[in-house]
């Protein structure tokens, strides 16, 4: 498999809000968590509601918020929960950047996350 990432991930397992609509056009705010999380993006797992490639949702993570666009999602392991991966747009700041190294913020796309 070819590794596409233009940046490293961190393992972790953060709890944050999510929020947006999913594809019902209903409302949601769920609590979820967060793995794999880099500046740009993260794998979040947990989600009960359907969502699309291409949406964008609200994340908010200790006090700070920011929008993503979804850019897969799938049932977990158990088949009873949907994961997603998701990619920040460029105009939000990192809301989870105090956990990662110090050395990526000074990685390119700390100071602006590419669209996909």
């Amino acid at each position: 498999m070819i590794e596409r990432r233009s940046e490293p991930r961190y393992q972790s397992n953060i709890t944050l809000s999510v929020w947006g609509v999913d594809t019902k056009g209903e409302r949601f705010l769920q609590q979820v968590h967060a793995r794999d999380i880099s500046l740009s993006g993260a794998l979040l797992s947990g989600l009960d509601l359907e969502l699309k490639s291409g949406d964008v949702i609200g994340i908010l993570y200790a006090g700070r918020k920011a929008r993503y666009r979804v850019i897969w999602i799938r049932y977990d392991g158990a088949g009873d929960k949907m994961e997603a991966a998701i990619h920040r747009l460029a105009a939000d700041q990192c809301p989870w950047q105090a956990l990662l190294p110090a050395d990526t913020v000074s990685h390119p796309l700390a100071t602006s996350s590419a669209e996909i």
